[in-house]
């Protein structure tokens, strides 16, 4: 009798027992994406397959579990008791998973973090002040990652983010700190202010081009209606371009191409070095709706980097805020 084969033959039996009873991964994606989106044309559409593909995925899920995981309610489709227990089971492998990379990244590189951040914040505010960063901590390389403020925050495998809130979600926390909370005001290029303008006259606003950011759910303070309704001013605001970010609307305006409503972090350097000029004095600023945070997965809470970066971040933050309240930015033209 040969021991080996029949070894072999045993642990090929161990194996392939331990398989079959694991759910198929991408009957489990399809749950998930069709019970968060609430339906299987949505799922379809997220997951780049078919409404039938996503079906039999589920039916095959369901085969497999031995009883149904979602039910058809007011025409879209809700987990039932075992769907909801599959579904809790599954945003915590779902997290581990999407840290994985990031987690073999750091194996690889365990000096390296990636930071999400918006464009215009790392465009007009981050980028000067980093390499004060690398100065004091040179063992840390920073990779930036301009990413989407709407945009999944386990969807780029990132080590932090820089996110702007709600300012109801801007407590401190274990795996969160708040950096800054900005104000809105009228900015322009110096050579689009009228020659004989009187310094603090909103008037001035009807006499330059409107750039205009507008976003879904965004707040009163970005509305020219809204700030000339406030100011008192007659005329109605003139449109020049509409923008749906911030970013391409300041450098437009760094431009020339118009005044628009600006985040005071975001055009605090173009102010002190003279690109961009205020249009009204500080006492009109409309105070942000949002807050600026950097947050970080629960997995480096004790993380040395990623607490020597936050620490930085807050810091500078705390010096820019303390130009803001200084009065050291350029008051109206």
């Amino acid at each position: 009798m040969r021991p080996t084969p029949t070894l072999h033959i045993v642990m090929n039996l161990i194996h392939t027992g331990g398989v079959s009873r694991l759910p198929p991964l991408d009957t489990l994606i399809a749950l998930e994406a069709t019970a968060r989106l609430g339906g299987m044309t949505r799922a379809a559409g997220e997951l780049g397959i078919t409404q039938s593909a996503v079906s039999h995925r589920l039916r095959r899920l369901e085969a497999f579990m031995g009883l149904a995981l979602l039910a058809r309610r007011n025409g879209g489709v809700a987990p039932t008791p075992a769907g909801e227990l599959v579904l809790d089971r599954l945003s915590g492998v779902f997290r581990d998973l999407s840290e994985l990379r990031s987690q073999c990244l750091a194996l690889s590189a365990p000096d390296r973090l990636r930071v999400g951040i918006g464009g215009a914040l790392a465009d007009n505010w981050l980028v000067r002040r980093l390499p004060a960063f690398s100065a004091n901590h040179p063992r840390i390389t920073i990779e930036l990652v301009v990413v989407e403020n709407e945009a999944p925050e386990r969807s780029t495998n990132l080590d932090l983010r820089i996110l702007w809130v709600p300012a109801t979600e801007a407590r401190a926390a274990s795996t969160q700190r708040p950096l800054f909370r900005e104000h809105v005001f009228p900015v322009c290029h110096p050579r689009l202010v009228p020659a004989h303008f009187r310094p603090g006259d909103p008037a001035v606003l009807g006499r330059v081009p409107l750039l205009h950011k507008h976003s879904p759910g965004q707040g009163e303070e970005w509305s020219w209606q809204a700030w000339f309704a406030r100011l008192k001013l007659k005329a109605k605001p003139k449109e020049s371009l509409r923008f749906t970010s911030i970013g391409p609307a300041i450098a437009a305006a760094m431009a020339g191409s118009g005044a628009v409503l600006a985040r005071s972090i975001l055009v605090h350097d173009a102010l002190n070095d003279g690109r961009l000029v205020r249009l009204l004095p500080t006492r009109h600023d409309r105070l942000s709706a949002k807050v600026h945070v950097v947050r970080w997965p629960a997995r480096l809470a004790g993380d040395a980097r990623a607490h020597a970066f936050a620490s930085w971040l807050v810091a500078a933050a705390r010096e820019t805020n303390r130009d803001e309240a200084g009065g050291k930015r350029t008051q109206a033209a």
